[in-house]
């Protein structure tokens, strides 16, 4: 989809130095995903790639949110009958109903998307401020190292879809298998000092200072060889999927189209006719019960 003077990029580029800045710029939506903004995004995870003068990329978003997930809008829900370049040898969704739609485009825009972000031979920083929810959580599990500003907020509230956690499921490795049960079962946010905690943050900074702490980290890990840094993050990421997080992310995968498929067979939707403005309640009322 082109963009227009009417409609601004949904993803920025900026470098500073030999670091790349890439924000997501869907402010008025809390940087809600939809198909266009993805494939935005990988032509600037793409152009971070291929500049040899760009060695650590930062990711953030732009406004008060880092990422409210995906866009379940009406027309970002339009994009499971929208063709866009391919990325990967996955034949077209639209057109296709049922599984056949879901799991060529969800396996294509969604998880290999992320993937193929995770695998990029450079470092990449996700700097958090304000909500993380959902997919949001699979753009900031993309990325090498994750700093938060202390107003971060985290939360995979899907299970009120009807599935198990969101197409990249990297729980687990983030958080551990019990507190990924709790993450997942209750489907409420947590919050930077939790999450910090919980072992899925790097660091946690004034929100005030975030940005400026975020560009000292980068230009640091800018210092040494573009190369050495590569085979470091292969060395580091090879060892994760000896641990098994390419393999359980794949069942898992497919448990979600499973659950897709039986959400359509009882309730005529793919996610139980949930949409933003009902996950976003939920999850403020769950939010509110919890600080009683």
């Amino acid at each position: 989809m082109a963009d227009t003077p009417d409609t601004p990029p949904k993803v920025l580029f900026e470098e500073r130095g030999p670091v790349a800045v890439i924000s997501l710029n869907r402010p008025e939506k809390a940087n809600a995903q939809d198909s266009d903004l993805l494939y935005q995004l990988d032509d600037a995870f793409a152009r971070f790639a291929h500049d040899d003068n760009l060695k650590v990329g930062i990711l953030r978003g732009n406004g008060q949110h880092f990422s409210a997930g995906h866009d379940l809008s009406p027309e970002g829900l339009a994009d499971c009958e929208v063709s866009y370049p391919r990325r990967s040898l996955w034949w077209d969704h639209a057109g296709k109903i049922g599984a056949d739609n879901w799991l060529s485009r969800e396996s294509e825009v969604y998880l290999g998307l992320c993937r193929r972000w995770r695998d990029l031979p450079k470092p990449t920083i996700a700097m958090v401020d304000g909500a993380c929810i959902a997919a949001g959580l699979m753009l900031a599990w993309s990325c090498d190292i994750i700093v938060a500003s202390e107003r971060a907020t985290f939360a995979d509230p899907v299970i009120r879809m009807g599935v198990p956690g969101v197409e990249l499921f990297n729980h687990p490795w983030e958080m551990g298998s019990r507190r990924a049960k709790e993450f997942l079962f209750l489907g409420e946010s947590i919050d930077a000092a939790t999450a910090m905690e919980w072992g899925m943050l790097n660091h946690l900074w004034p929100s005030e200072e975030l940005e400026e702490r975020t560009m000292d980290l980068a230009r640091r890990i800018a210092e040494h060889p573009r190369f050495a840094l590569a085979l470091t993050k292969m060395a580091v990421n090879k060892a994760e999927e000896a641990m098994g997080i390419r393999t359980g992310g794949d069942i898992a995968f497919l448990l979600h189209q499973l659950a897709h498929v039986q959400n359509l067979v009882e309730s005529d939707s793919p996610r139980r006719g949930m949409n933003v403005a009902e996950t976003r309640d939920a999850l403020r009322a769950a939010d509110a019960r919890r600080t009683r």
